[in-house]
């Protein structure tokens, strides 16, 4: 999809030379996929002390052996 968006050109500059990448679409690509991955581990660290574990689960016996 074309999209046109004014970009502050010092920091996709910046962008360009930490991502190593060698297109300025490569590099914004990268950066919205890091993006969208540290938030989702955000919202899956507010998870941690929310659920309730049950202690006497034993993963090792759901294992199928056949």
């Amino acid at each position: 999809m074309a999209t046109n968006l004014a970009l502050d050109p010092r920091l996709l500059d910046q962008v360009l030379e930490l991502s190593g990448e060698p297109t300025k679409k490569a590099a914004v690509t990268l950066a919205l996929k890091e993006f969208v991955a540290r938030r989702e581990q955000h919202k899956l660290a507010e998870l941690f002390g929310k659920l309730d574990w049950d202690a006497s689960y034993d993963h090792k016996a759901e294992r199928s052996r056949a």
